[in-house]
């Protein structure tokens, strides 16, 4: 399992790379920050090698995300499933 800060520190060491801002607030909305769809398939990527399983969702699933704390809230959930 891995927990939301462990999220959280991934999505902001792809966001320093990227030359961006790193977040705290979990009200941030993904877009205010630059967070991308590529931006999240590769934080998906550095989920699944820290748990060392695939995840398993849907695309149903992907479209409540909006916020920082939506992203954290998903990839808890689904890597408690995998």
């Amino acid at each position: 399992m891995i927990t939301r800060e462990e999220i959280r520190e991934l999505m902001n060491q792809i966001l320093e790379r990227q030359g961006k801002r790193t977040v705290d607030d979990e009200g941030e909305t993904l877009r205010s920050i630059g967070f991308r769809s590529l931006d999240f398939s590769e934080l998906a990527l550095r989920v699944e090698r820290r748990i060392g399983h695939e995840l398993n969702f849907d695309a149903s699933m992907l479209r409540r995300i909006s916020s920082v704390g939506d992203t954290l809230d998903f990839f808890e959930e689904v890597s408690r499933r995998a």
